[in-house]
């Protein structure tokens, strides 16, 4: 109850994610950090996997876990995947079994403990369902309100919606039913609601509808962005740092984890492109990150620059400087920080109205929604984007604002202050009524 007597700037929030890093998830959690940080909320975090080098953040295996119990944790885990067949390629986490994490979270000194992206290993379902301060989940993904998959369907009859029977597993995963038995662990151990955001509408719909969640608080925060950081960088500065032509219109297409992820939709955003590859407002050329020129692909529709793995920010503040239109071709996606990104750098998005794109994209303001997964309306935006030069410099100057308005650091941090003081006064009143 004492937090409530300090100064709101001195609540003490604990964020807890796999990484601080490695992936979007860890970079969608570090920056909600850190906007924290910049606002005065004494922000700390956790993970597993440490990268950077901010002193806020603590990495390591949980205090009390030694090399042998690591290891016998990673083996346990194995074979409980063992035997498990499913035809969706999207990663799936049992979390099981306990990593000791939930001990020394309940030890803290934290007001609340924000929770993210947990993966297969950064806390059990047990352990999420038996921490003893106030937890507020931010979701990254599909997985909180799932079985063991991070993404799944998500149609009227998804399992997430109905429940995870026995007359409702896939086919091929009837000869073990991971997600059925990962979803009634949830169930069994999740029986104190946790505050929920969801960076998109589209997802707290998914978490509204879903069974596991469906009378619990959730709201929507979108995931911020240092507007100060990621800014504009003229075009012919950022093509010559990265030896790109600077009369050509260039398309930029790219994820952290390169454009073979069927769920990122790489084979459609060819598909549109082979489609305007000549003709007018064709674009000149195609830039590619996340992956090298060696990697395997399809015949590539126009002369093609891969810039591979771009490993800081600075690099990829140039690359999307350096493009005329930015194209997410996502087949499901949550937030994806790459369209903010984007936008903050003044360069225009087309993608597909699915997911949360649209809370990221005004149609024809800052880029382009397509129909879902139609490749001649996403061939018919990129051509739009492209076609008239002073509507094209007024959708950079709205792409860049538009970045700075709902998503720049001081926006979402005062929403997250405002979502921490009501969690700290329900849990006062919950004290007094004890």
């Amino acid at each position: 109850m004492d937090s409530l007597l300090r100064p709101v700037s001195q609540m003490r929030i604990l964020h807890v994610n796999h990484s601080d890093m490695i992936g979007g998830a860890a970079r969608a959690a570090f920056r909600i950090h850190r906007s924290q940080v910049a606002a005065g909320i004494a922000s700390r975090m956790r993970v597993i996997q440490r990268i950077g080098d901010d002193s806020l953040v603590q990495g390591g295996a949980a205090s009390g876990s030694g090399p042998i119990s690591q290891r016998f944790r990673k083996l346990m885990a194995r074979l409980l995947m063992h035997g498990f067949h499913t035809t969706n390629p999207i990663i799936h986490s049992a979390a099981w079994p306990d990593s000791r994490l939930g001990r020394e979270l309940n030890a803290s000194d934290a007001d609340i403990l924000n929770l993210h992206w947990l993966g297969p290993n950064t806390l059990s379902v047990a352990e999420v369902g038996h921490l003893t301060k106030p937890v507020v989940w931010t979701l990254h993904d599909m997985w909180a309100f799932c079985g063991a998959e991070h993404y799944g369907g998500d149609g009227q009859n998804a399992r997430f919606r109905v429940g995870y029977r026995q007359d409702n597993c896939p086919p091929e995963e009837r000869r073990k039913d991971l997600n059925r038995s990962v979803w009634s662990r949830k169930r069994r151990h999740w029986r104190k609601p946790m505050h929920i955001v969801c960076p998109s509408r589209w997802l707290i719909d998914c978490a509204r509808e879903s069974v596991l969640f469906g009378d619990w608080p959730i709201e929507v925060i979108p995931n911020p962005i240092d507007s100060d950081q990621w800014h504009p960088v003229p075009k012919a500065v950022a093509r010559a740092a990265l030896g790109l032509d600077p009369t050509a219109r260039l398309v930029l297409l790219g994820a952290p984890g390169g454009l073979t992820d069927p769920r990122k939709g790489g084979d459609l955003a060819l598909d549109a492109l082979t489609r305007i590859a000549s003709g007018p407002s064709a674009p000149d050329g195609l830039v590619i990150f996340g992956q090298s020129e060696a990697a395997k692909h399809a015949a590539l529709p126009l002369p093609t620059h891969f810039l591979g793995r771009l490993q800081d920010d600075l690099s990829l503040i140039l690359a999307y400087s350096a493009a005329d239109v930015f194209v997410v071709p996502s087949r499901q996606d949550n937030l994806p920080n790459t369209a903010i990104e984007s936008l903050a750098c003044g360069t225009p998005v087309v993608a597909f109205n699915i997911g949360g794109l649209p809370d990221i994209i005004t149609h024809e303001q800052t880029g382009w929604l397509a129909a879902p997964f139609d490749t001649e309306n996403l061939a018919q935006g990129i051509r739009w984007v492209l076609a008239a030069p002073k509507r094209y410099a007024r959708l950079c100057e709205q792409a860049r604002l538009d970045a700075v308005q709902r998503f720049a650091y001081p926006v979402v941090a005062e929403c997250y202050r405002k979502l921490y003081e009501q969690v700290l006064a329900a849990d006062e009143r919950k004290e007094c009524q004890t």
